[in-house]
């Protein structure tokens, strides 16, 4: 029972592993016993097996960087993400086009027994009122062609990215997982409250700390990364090996208190605020 997560020995990759949650991920795998790679657009000093620069805007840097990482994988942990501070389009290929590229690429390396989870976000909960329009996106055959939706509907969808991007990792995540789960792999995402990472003023700034404090609650608190990074390995270890296509919150209630009537969700669904960063 020492090893009840299972992860001594894999082979993982964590995109976005220089800081917040993927580096607190990259932490806790690596403290696991993992053989961690990691991914960023900037260097990272962990002591990890090996590190790419990658840049997710970019196919081709993606394509490049699980071909050097090679071998088997065991399991993926798409952490990379942007704020709604940088240009839709950017935050869109990062946030989702970029993130489903490289699970894409990853897939092939997975057999049997592999796992893939991602960050969403409570910015995304929109998502169950434009299904066809996220199943439309999420279908899309390649990087191009899911950045030239992107460019035909900047204005009327897109937006400011940021939303319209966590909808797609939520919804992209349940269809998939119908599908690989045939393979014997499983995809789920992690829903996050509001956490205390290097991007959170940016989110404070283009949303209104009011709006990120109604994201906080009932916990009344930002939770750190080691926090959600403990809801994104347990998504992807051993230990919840029969859970595929589902929508975790590691949020301290949130979703509950939006159940039962204790959580006031108009004010974050009026701003389209993010809850984590």
């Amino acid at each position: 029972m020492s090893d009840i997560l299972g992860y001594k020995g894999k082979r993982v990759i964590v995109s976005g592993c220089l800081s917040g949650m993927g580096e607190a991920t990259a932490k806790l795998l690596l403290e696991l016993g993992a053989e961690v790679h990691g991914l960023d657009f900037r260097d990272s000093s962990l002591p990890l097996a090996s590190f790419t620069n990658v840049d997710l805007r970019d196919p081709a840097s993606i394509e490049a960087a699980v071909a050097g990482i090679g071998g088997k994988v065991d399991a993926l942990f798409n952490c990379a993400g942007l704020p709604q501070s940088f240009p839709p389009l950017d935050v869109m290929k990062v946030n989702f086009i970029g993130l489903r590229h490289l699970t894409e690429q990853v897939l092939p390396l997975m057999g049997p027994g592999g796992a893939i989870a991602s960050i969403a976000s409570t910015g995304g909960l929109g998502w169950s009122r434009r299904i066809p329009t996220n199943m439309e996106f999420v279908t899309t055959k390649g990087y191009d062609a899911a950045v030239a939706w992107c460019e035909a509907h900047l204005d009327d969808v897109v937006k400011e990215g940021y939303s319209f991007s966590k909808e797609n990792v939520i919804v992209w995540t349940q269809y998939m997982g119908a599908h690989l789960i045939k393979k014997g792999i499983r995809i789920n995402c992690t829903l996050p409250s509001p956490t205390q990472t290097p991007m959170m003023a940016t989110f404070e700034a283009a949303s209104g700390k009011d709006v990120v404090a109604a994201a906080a609650e009932p916990m009344g608190r930002y939770s750190t990364p080691a926090e959600q990074a403990g809801g994104i390995v347990l998504l992807n270890s051993d230990l919840a090996g029969i859970v595929n296509g589902v929508v975790f919150p590691v949020d301290g209630g949130f979703m509950g208190g939006v159940a039962t009537g204790q959580v006031d969700l108009s004010v974050m669904m009026r701003r389209s605020a993010p809850a984590e960063a």
